[in-house]
């Protein structure tokens, strides 16, 4: 009895100890963030390249790393950098933003990811 006892809470910890949890949300959208009204409806452009930026942050204790808000500028940043949108009739467009959190007993790790389409107008 006491060795099962034993074996079972061995096995409890064993298995709380190497648990870890993770969440993902995302939303996908075409977003206007330029505040200027491009149409689509017409075949004047070409899709030219998918772009992405990353940002991420670690928490131990609860301390560390950037707001989420930060993190989701500093993914757009590097997507926007990464798109090269100078020079040219270039716009993003199909941006997606995802996050996902994971957590391991006290420590926690947050992932922000942001990506679109880049289109060059031909006409």
């Amino acid at each position: 009895m006491k060795k099962s006892l034993i074996k079972s809470v061995l096995f409890g910890s064993t298995l709380l100890f190497f648990g870890s949890c993770a969440s993902h949300s995302a939303f996908t959208g075409n977003l206007n963030s330029q505040n200027t009204q491009v149409i689509l409806s017409e075949k004047n452009y070409e899709v030219k390249d998918r772009v992405e930026g990353k940002a991420n942050a670690t928490y131990v204790f609860g301390i560390g790393g950037l707001s989420k808000k930060s993190l989701l500028e500093s993914a757009k940043n590097e997507m926007y950098q990464n798109a090269n949108l100078k020079g040219g009739s270039k716009a993003l467009i199909n941006e997606t933003f995802s996050t996902k959190t994971s957590f391991f007993l006290f420590f926690w790790k947050h992932q922000v990811n942001a990506s679109a389409d880049v289109i060059e107008f031909t006409k």
